[in-house]
């Protein structure tokens, strides 16, 4: 037995942890029975995710369906495991900018605030 397939069966548990609401779909499509499910759902959805033109579909379909179908055929299993990775990592580098920008700004708000206001002139008279 490769070691492809245990490492899908980790990231779909990781996305059970994730996406709390959908963890019992997850688990129960994953389920060996469910077979006579998947493969129909998850050629539907490639192919809704090459229709993404149309208003309805989108493209977050192709992945999920491509994710359907590794489960069931092997040669799918690799590419996608190394596509979830990835993924994760972009997502969490994305997380990590998007929280330096917002510290940067508010550390920039705190400074601008700190600093004392300018001293205007009363009167015309005060000008030296």
């Amino acid at each position: 037995m490769n070691k492809e397939r245990p490492r899908l069966e980790r990231l779909f548990l990781r996305l059970e942890a994730r996406f709390p609401r959908f963890a019992m779909v997850i688990y129960i499509l994953r389920q060996p029975w469910a077979m006579l499910i998947r493969i129909p759902l998850g050629i539907l959805l490639v192919i809704g995710g090459l229709l993404a033109f149309l208003p309805i579909l989108g493209l977050w379909m192709l992945p999920l369906g491509l994710l359907l179908l590794a489960i069931d055929l092997p040669f799918l299993q690799r590419p996608m495991n190394g596509l979830i990775l990835r993924g994760e990592r972009q997502y969490h580098l994305w997380r990590r900018n998007r929280r330096d920008k917002k510290t940067a700004r508010e550390a920039a708000a705190e400074k601008q605030k700190a600093r004392p206001m300018p001293r205007l002139p009363k009167k015309h008279t005060d000008y030296p």
